[in-house]
């Protein structure tokens, strides 16, 4: 039987500082994400779920534990085996999308492609398509300042998907975003793992963002405090039950909303 663990967290703790002041980001976290999966991680500012995506993205190493990312220990590569790790098994979706002005969207696109050695007629043939899908044809030959925010947005999850990564890595999507173009992003993503299977994991703080993911976890001084799955509810449900749990994490509400 094919293993359909996509990403496996075995018992992370992430410290900082020394001896005398140690702060733990990370306090045992494990949690495991099938292929396929939708998940989104919320934790008010300073739960240290920003500190996990960073350790799941390799920007960041763990202080013990180990990540499994398709059966492959992440937490031991090094060199040239983590520069392509990176580059052919992970999509990244930031914040502030991290597009390259000089490059049109198109091109921003076709990148990662070029840097694989992909053909140029199959790169041309897989940008249209998922232009196509997220609803970007339009803006394929403009720069990053001809378009709106969430334009770029999606330009920059068209990228992140590009390559069939093993796991699509987003941080805060929607953060930058106005509301029309956050639910438009959000959509997309819907639209990614529903018909491409693209396994996702998002660390969010909003709750309507966490909404159209499949199964949120909530972190809380670095642990795991709960863990919801959408099962047959409907969006709004879902978000009800999201927004209780963020009630019961306490914290600041403005936070998780």
């Amino acid at each position: 039987m094919e293993n359909t663990e996509i990403l496996k967290i075995e018992d992370i703790e992430k410290y900082y500082g020394s001896k005398s002041s140690l702060t733990k980001a990370i306090n045992g976290i494990s949690f495991s994400v099938e292929k396929g999966e939708y998940v989104a991680i919320m934790g008010a500012s300073g739960s240290g779920k920003t500190t996990l995506l960073n350790c799941i993205s390799t920007i960041d190493k763990v202080s013990s534990g180990h990540i499994y990312v398709g059966g492959k220990d992440i937490t031991k590569l090094k060199g040239n085996a983590l520069n392509k790790f990176r580059r052919e098994e992970l999509g990244f979706v930031f914040q502030d999308f991290n597009l390259l002005d000089t490059m049109t969207a198109y091109e921003n696109i076709a990148l990662a492609l070029s840097i694989q050695g992909v053909k140029p007629h199959l790169i041309e043939t897989k940008i249209n398509g998922i232009a196509k899908d997220l609803g970007i044809d339009e803006v394929l030959n403009k720069y990053p300042y001809q378009m709106s925010g969430g334009q770029k947005q999606r330009v920059a999850a068209a990228r992140a998907i590009i390559t069939e990564p093993k796991l699509v890595l987003a941080d805060e999507p929607t953060g930058a975003l106005d509301s029309k173009s956050a639910k438009m992003l959000l959509e997309g993503f819907k639209y990614l793992n529903e018909e491409i299977n693209a396994t996702i994991l998002m660390v969010t703080h909003d709750a309507f963002t966490a909404s159209y993911a499949k199964r949120v976890i909530f972190i809380k001084d670095g642990k795991i405090f709960n863990e919801i799955t959408k099962g047959d509810k409907s969006r709004k449900e879902f978000f009800d039950d999201i927004i209780s749990i963020v009630s019961l994490l306490g914290g600041d509400q403005s936070d998780a909303l």
